[in-house]
Formats: structure tokens, C-alpha cells, sequence
């Protein structure tokens, strides 16, 4: 909340009110509960594919189903802190766990185009990926993803140290934008759907930079409101 020159100190460094949530044990951050619910979706789709049920082309559906999923998972991680900012609940815990299944989905998403659509021929995929621009912002944004999957564990934050790991990972508001641009690129009849990630993709980075920006200011205020 914004605070005034007459708000005291102990007022202004107090925190924000957070809804708190109880949530069953098995669906505790990093449980093997919450990865199997979040892969639900995954299962079913693929599950639709092998029974043929995905319409008359169901590799494309499979496809964009699973990028699809990963974007959400994306956009879910990047809501957590606004959140918890403007007074909802506390998801901070469960924000690897999301994280690490937005990757997931967009391995699965990467690895159906790759193996099966693609047949794993690396001359047709290269070609794929210099001709199609929506191809290219899509690998961008699975690369950033790996380093990030790859470092979003206890012992590799250890290891980079706090800060230098929060830089590392404030990569994935690139991740998500390439990943919303290559939504609205991928589709050609222009549906409100991927301009509508987009747009809260936009948003969240906004809320992101407008944080930042504001902690200073509050900082230099609080400084000059102390000094004598």
C-alpha cells in the first residue's frame, strides 16, 4: 500500500495482508500429488491422441494443446507475486512447482514436434526454423526455459547465490513473451485468445517494473523524511 509523509516507520515496513490458504498435505509444494494434477491435462490429450479422438488433425491439436498448457503454467508462475501483493493468497511455495511444470509442457510440446512431426530429421527442422518465424521465437523460448528448469533447486541457488539466481531467473518474463508471440503468430485467423496472453503476459512485466521502479522511490523518500 502507498504510504504518506505522516505514516510511521513500523507502519510503512509493515507487510502486507495475504490470505492464508490451507492446502491438503499431498498437494504440498513439490509433492508428487501436485506434479501428477498438473500433468492431468498432458495425460488426457495425449491419452485423446492415441484413441483418435483430436479431430482430423490431431498431431497439430496435440501440439498446440501441450504449448498451450505451458503458457498457462507460465503465466500462473508470474502471477504468483502480484498476487500475494495486492492482498490474495500466498503461492510463493508453489511457484517452482509451476514453474518446473510450464517447462515440462513445453518439453512435451517441443518433443511431439520434434519426434513426431518432424521425425527427428535435424535438416528438415533447421529449415523449419529459418523459414518460420513463429518457430524461431517459440525455440527461444524453450532455451531460456532449460537453464532455468535446470537451476530452480535448493542446492543450485546455494550454489549461484541469491542474487545472481534471481537475475538468472527474471529471464522468464522473456520466456513468456516469446512464448506469447509465438501464440500470436502461430494462428492465422486472429482469435482474441493469444492477444489475450499476451496482454496479461504485458501486464504482469509491467506490475514487475512498476515494483521496482517504486522501491526506490520509497527508499529515498523514507531517507529524506529521517534526515534531521
Amino acid at each position: 500500500m502507498p504510504t504518506t509523509d505522516m505514516t510511521t516507520p513500523a507502519a510503512s515496513a509493515r507487510p502486507a495482508r495475504t490470505l492464508s490458504v490451507t492446502w491438503p498435505r499431498w498437494l504440498g509444494p513439490g509433492s508428487y500429488g501436485l506434479y501428477a494434477l498438473g500433468l492431468v491435462p498432458a495425460a488426457w490429450t495425449f491419452t485423446l491422441a492415441v484413441s483418435d479422438q483430436l479431430g482430423a488433425d490431431p498431431l497439430k491439436v496435440l501440439e498446440r494443446s501441450l504449448g498451450l498448457w505451458a503458457l498457462k503454467f507460465l503465466v500462473i508462475g508470474l502471477a504468483i507475486t502480484p498476487l500475494r501483493k495486492l492482498g490474495g493468497p500466498n503461492l510463493v511455495r508453489y511457484r517452482r512447482t509451476v514453474g518446473l511444470l510450464a517447462f515440462f509442457y513445453a518439453l512435451f510440446h517441443v518433443t511431439v514436434y520434434v519426434w513426431l512431426d518432424q521425425q527427428l530429421d535435424a535438416a528438415l527442422i533447421w529449415k523449419d526454423i529459418v523459414k518460420r518465424p513463429y518457430i524461431t521465437v517459440g525455440l527461444l523460448s524453450f532455451l531460456i526455459l532449460i537453464p532455468l528448469a535446470a537451476t530452480s533447486n535448493t542446492t543450485m541457488i546455494k550454489r549461484l547465490g541469491g542474487a545472481a539466481w534471481q537475475k538468472l531467473h527474471r529471464w522468464v518474463y522473456l520466456a513468456a513473451a516469446a512464448a506469447a508471440l509465438h501464440f500470436i503468430m502461430l494462428v492465422k485467423a486472429w482469435p482474441a485468445e493469444p492477444f489475450v496472453y499476451a496482454a496479461i503476459v504485458a501486464a504482469l512485466l509491467l506490475f514487475r517494473l512498476v515494483e521496482r521502479n517504486r522501491k526506490p522511490a520509497a527508499n529515498r523518500k523514507e531517507k529524506v523524511r529521517m534526515s534531521p
